[in-house]
């Protein structure tokens, strides 16, 4: 196979999957991952891909987010790791809120050594992951369950998140702008995340780096509304100096 025809197949194996890592197209093609780094690179540079820690993912737009099953293998080490940074900073016998993303999914599975947790969530994968904890009471919000993902969303839940007050609200998003704006895709899931937000006393954001270089459209609120930042490098000097001006905690998890 020509460097031209191994880089076509690359191309539609990023367009299919939504996501490869360096492990797989070096296994798949027999190279080396220093053979498929250089690839990736060449692929990236003539925007045909978009290079991700640990392998390659979809070019991005700032209409409509990666498909859920690429999510899940992006970065996965790194929010992996600030799962388990965020969970440390949660007491036994708290209450709190869990939203949709495969951060808060991670951090769900983080949780399970806690003991006499009260977890409200729209995310029936959080829900699955914690429900077998027969001393954490988990309730599950009432709307429209979206298929691709598990999300549970619109007027109903927020309805429903609206009747409870909670310690905690752990949250993840698509991503953060340099003036400090948190923004997403979907806007029946900001205004749930809005009402979790609202409804708790503390509100932790789950954010790995990928997401300080992102674009999205919609506006889910500001930096100055959360107390706590979990992340995995240290972000833009800009937004560092939003969160030493508002004085909201950054914990980076390396």
């Amino acid at each position: 196979m020509t460097q031209q025809e191994r880089h076509n197949t690359i191309a539609d194996m990023v367009k299919r999957q939504g996501y490869a890592t360096i492990e797989q197209l070096a296994h798949h093609f027999d190279v080396t991952p220093q053979t498929i780094r250089r690839d990736l690179k060449v692929l990236a540079d003539e925007q045909v891909i978009r290079r991700v820690h640990g392998g390659a993912g979809l070019l991005e737009s700032s209409t409509v987010n990666t498909a859920y099953s690429a999510r899940k293998l992006i970065n996965h080490d790194a929010k992996a790791r600030i799962a388990r940074s965020l969970a440390e900073h949660i007491p036994d016998q708290s209450s709190l809120f869990i939203n949709i993303g495969t951060s808060t999914e991670l951090i769900a599975e983080a949780l399970l050594n806690h003991r006499g947790l009260e977890i409200i969530t729209n995310n029936l994968n959080v829900a699955a992951t914690l429900q077998h904890r027969e001393d954490f009471n988990v309730i599950v919000a009432g709307g429209t369950v979206r298929s691709r993902d598990g999300g549970i969303i619109g007027e109903a839940t927020v309805d429903f998140i609206n009747q409870f007050k909670v310690d905690f609200g752990i949250i993840g998003i698509s991503s953060i702008d340099e003036d400090g704006a948190l923004l997403d895709f979907d806007y029946q899931e900001v205004r749930v995340a809005q009402a979790i937000i609202s409804n708790s006393r503390q509100v932790y954001l789950a954010a790995d780096h990928s997401k300080f270089s992102r674009n999205a459209v919609v506006r889910l609120g500001h930096l100055n509304q959360i107390h706590a930042l979990f992340t995995d490098q240290e972000p833009p000097a800009g937004i560092c100096k939003l969160l030493s001006e508002q004085d909201i905690a950054l914990n980076i998890c390396p």
